[in-house]
């Protein structure tokens, strides 16, 4: 059913394309440098070769954003070869740099412990936010979160108390 959904989705957030209505600089370049950005990287030949689309299409975002955040330690227990490669001296333990969250489990609760300890360059990675629609909308909502990127397949929060608060949708 995936392959009906996937032009379905696209389509519905068709005028979110690569940074449209995105009014602060940061953001937009963000947005087209990170997430959406199309020019082949250096690793991606070598990376996912067995990997279906979707976590192909992830792992990359995911090497991006090591790749731009350049973090010295990453929580992450999946999708360690394309963080590894976006910043190969990252060190894999518990993390409130750079922290990947799957929405199973305990994920509420780990969610709470991790606000109490985010800092301002503290970058979330949430996965499964099409599946749990609820807690990506309270995340959002959330006094402590400050600006949100959301992918369908996954979200991107920062926690950044300099920067207004905003929530983004983006055509991934």
């Amino acid at each position: 059913m995936w392959f009906l959904n996937r032009p379905i989705v696209w389509l519905r957030r068709i005028t979110h394309c690569r940074g449209f209505g995105i009014q602060s600089p940061t953001d937009y370049w963000f947005v087209r440098y990170v997430i959406n950005e199309s020019w082949p990287y250096y690793q991606y030949e070598t990376l996912g070769l067995n990997d279906n689309w979707l976590d192909r299409k992830l792992g990359r975002l995911y090497f991006r954003i090591a790749n731009w955040r350049q973090p010295s330690t990453i929580d992450s227990s999946r999708f360690r070869e394309y963080f590894h490669a976006g910043c190969n001296r990252a060190v894999f333990t518990q993390s409130t740099e750079l922290v990947r969250l799957v929405l199973e489990g305990d994920y509420q609760n780990q969610f709470r412990i991790l606000c109490e300890n985010a800092k301002d360059d503290t970058v979330l990675i949430v996965e499964g936010i099409d599946k749990n629609q609820g807690f990506w909308d309270s995340l959002t909502g959330d006094e402590r979160v400050r600006v949100t990127f959301d992918l369908y397949y996954c979200g991107i929060v920062l926690f950044d108390k300099r920067r207004y608060k905003q929530n983004y949708i983006i055509n991934f």
